[in-house]
């Protein structure tokens, strides 16, 4: 079935943009939350899933984050340079660089819990909760899950 059509087709209610304003929404709200971290949401995703053991490679935590590599390069520099994560080359394969969280990304990491939760439920304040597990539900759908 076709959605749109060129007589119906109108940019401000297209889903793209809708789910480009709602995904800049989110980040402004996370990127403020989490100043006191000092870190920004796209970096809190790297910690996130280095601490949960998802992804320990840059390309990982680009094909997992949908990060091109030279910008999952530079986020990498920020956060090494913060002392937050620590680069090693494989042992194994040269190409291959290995992450690793410091003890300082470890505690950052452990307090992104206490305050993503905040934000999210903030802008999901109107939604019952089945709304909630239906946006989900149509969510994954839309991605192909």
């Amino acid at each position: 079935m076709k959605h749109y059509t060129t007589e119906n087709f109108s940019l401000t209610q297209s889903v793209g943009f809708m789910l480009t304003k709602a995904r800049n929404l989110i980040v402004a709200e996370m990127d403020a939350a989490l100043k006191e971290l000092d870190i920004t949401s796209q970096q809190m995703g790297i910690l996130r899933a280095m601490q949960s053991g998802l992804a320990t490679t840059p390309f990982e935590l680009s094909k997992m984050l949908s990060i091109d590599t030279g910008l999952m390069t530079r986020m990498l520099d920020k956060l090494e340079a913060k002392g937050l994560l620590e680069r090693s080359r494989s042992v194994d394969d040269r190409r291959v660089v290995n992450l690793v969280l410091t003890e300082k990304g470890e505690e950052v990491a452990a307090e992104i819990p206490k305050i993503a939760p905040e934000v999210l439920n903030a802008r999901l304040r109107k939604f019952t909760k089945a709304e909630f597990e239906e946006l989900g539900r149509l969510l994954n759908k839309f991605i192909g899950e």
